[in-house]
């Protein structure tokens, strides 16, 4: 139950990522004000983001994967697939999340509107980056 929960949460996760790097995007370009929804957006996508990360700690530590990478850790290396579960998207997840959040709390020092729309497109584009990278998207249910 915990891997579905986790798989239908990043779908939140990703469409407002999405959304709030775009939303910056258009803010820096057309040299909008930083609005209350602005805000929110990067709020919202904050939270989002770290409800996922403790779903997906709990569903890792109780998965084959970090059973098999505790029992045989060489030959989970040696086989990408399970490197993939195991290893390189937790890595990756949290990375990303920890750049969310460093573009939160950075975004909050910024005075000027542009400014802080520019920190929310390089930190969660950077997020956003990173967890597109290490989707395991052959596992992902369809929607």
């Amino acid at each position: 139950m915990m891997k579905t929960i986790h798989s239908y949460w990043a779908y939140l996760v990703l469409v407002i990522l999405i959304a709030t790097v775009v939303n910056a995007l258009i803010g820096l370009i057309k040299n909008r004000k930083f609005s209350d929804k602005d805000l929110r957006l990067g709020l919202f996508t904050l939270i989002f983001s770290h409800i996922q990360i403790l779903i997906g700690v709990g569903w890792y530590f109780s998965s084959p994967y970090y059973n098999a990478l505790k029992t045989d850790a060489s030959n989970v290396m040696g086989d990408a697939a399970t490197r993939l579960m195991a290893v390189e998207h937790p890595i990756m997840m949290i990375l990303a999340v920890v750049f969310i959040t460093i573009g939160w709390s950075r975004h909050k020092k910024k005075t000027e509107h542009a400014a802080r729309f520019k920190t929310f497109v390089i930190f969660y584009g950077i997020g956003l980056l990173l967890i597109l990278s290490k989707i395991p998207w052959n596992q992902w249910p369809i929607v």
